[in-house]
């Protein structure tokens, strides 16, 4: 009886990912790319220097 379930569980998977599932054109996949590129490179920068006056405060701190 599980093998069943499980054989109906992947027809239903499936079906819903072929038939219900709206996927994203060429052109919203390339923007999409961007937009998260150009975030993850903000973010980094962001982080680098957030590292960097860490670091000048505590060689300053340890200097003394």
């Amino acid at each position: 009886m599980a093998k069943f379930k499980l054989l109906t569980d992947l027809q239903d998977s499936y079906n819903e990912l072929v038939y219900k599932v709206s996927w994203p054109s060429k052109k919203d996949l390339a923007n999409s790319t961007v937009i998260v590129m150009v975030a993850s490179i903000l973010m980094a920068i962001v982080i680098w220097a957030i590292d960097v006056v860490f670091d000048s405060v505590m060689n300053l701190i340890y200097s003394l």
